[in-house]
């Protein structure tokens, strides 16, 4: 995901580019701006964090471009092209290092696990559009 930050700042294309660099296919793509409701349940596992609610209200503050990204090992691959939660701590060249703001306006997302790329996948894409 290119969270609302990137996108409000026109730098989709440059983080796009770095995906294709690197060897993803991207699968499906869609902009789409997350309501408060889908952005609860997307980040549910964070809800008794003290930051849940700033991450809430940031990701719904305008529109995000979805993407479904393959390549080979692509969960681990896309974390190392992201970088670290924290640009202060990602590596020079990574998404997060070139174009995060903060910790918490760090303008992308990755799944975890490929357990968890299955579900973020279908909370936002039906079947239909990755085939």
């Amino acid at each position: 995901m290119i969270k609302p930050d990137a996108v409000a700042r026109g730098i989709t294309g440059q983080i796009i580019s770095m995906i294709e660099e690197n060897g993803f296919r991207i699968v499906a793509m869609k902009k789409h701006h997350i309501s408060q409701k889908e952005a609860e349940g997307f980040y549910g596992v964070h809800r008794e964090r003290p930051f849940f609610g700033s991450l809430v209200k940031f990701m719904t503050e305008g529109p995000a471009i979805l993407l479904v990204l393959e390549r080979e090992d692509a969960i681990a691959k896309w974390r190392e092209v992201m970088g670290a939660t924290n640009p202060a701590n990602a590596a020079e060249g990574t998404v997060r290092k070139r174009f995060a703001e903060s910790i918490e306006r760090n303008c992308a997302h990755g799944s975890d696990a490929v357990e968890t790329a299955a579900v973020e996948t279908l909370y936002y894409f039906s079947h239909s559009d990755l085939s």
